[in-house]
């Protein structure tokens, strides 16, 4: 059966800083026509940094969305097109003040594809040195440390309940057998 929904047209009806929202109609499979609300999102990196020990690096910030403060990893979005490898290290750098001799890519998780078109990409970094932090003027965040076995427990009891986080956590879990 054909599952595909081809877009007839699309309107602007937003455009901001970091995202973009379109109106868009779409044939569905049937021939009907249906509308559909996009938000585009140039996506974004999320890094689990550990230590030898492994000592896992979190960050604490207030989201306006939500109206919440939540423990994440560090994270942020890409400029434009720019290579998520070099957004992960940038952001590792920025939020944390560290840099990873060794990098894995773990893939990426869609934000929420029923609406939105945003791609998280995760790595793990490993090999950490410590260097200076250096947030961007508009963030405001604490670096927390914790044991990755405490990060794992607190992702699985839902004290920590960011999607990127979760998801790479888990990715690490598995692929490293801890």
């Amino acid at each position: 059966m054909e599952l595909t929904e081809r877009r007839v047209s699309s309107k602007t009806i937003f455009e901001g800083r970091i995202i973009k929202v379109t109106l868009d109609q779409a044939e569905l499979p049937n021939g009907k026509l249906a509308a559909r609300e996009v938000v585009e999102h140039p996506g974004g990196v999320a890094v689990l940094a550990l230590e030898e020990d492994n000592t896992t690096y979190l960050v604490k910030q207030f989201r306006y969305p939500i109206q919440q403060l939540l423990l994440e990893l560090p994270a942020g979005k890409l400029d434009g097109p720019e290579d998520h490898l070099l957004a992960a290290k940038r952001e590792l750098s920025e939020e944390t003040g560290l840099e990873a001799a060794k990098w894995t890519y773990l893939g990426y998780t869609l934000a929420s594809p029923g609406f939105c078109d945003e791609a998280l990409h995760m790595y793990l970094a490993r090999g950490l040195t410590r260097k200076r932090q250096h947030l961007d003027e508009d963030e405001f965040l604490d670096v927390v440390t914790m044991p990755f076995g405490q990060l794992v427990e607190q992702v699985m009891d839902g004290t920590i309940t960011d999607g990127k986080t979760v998801s790479t956590t888990l990715k690490v879990k598995v692929l490293l057998g801890l």
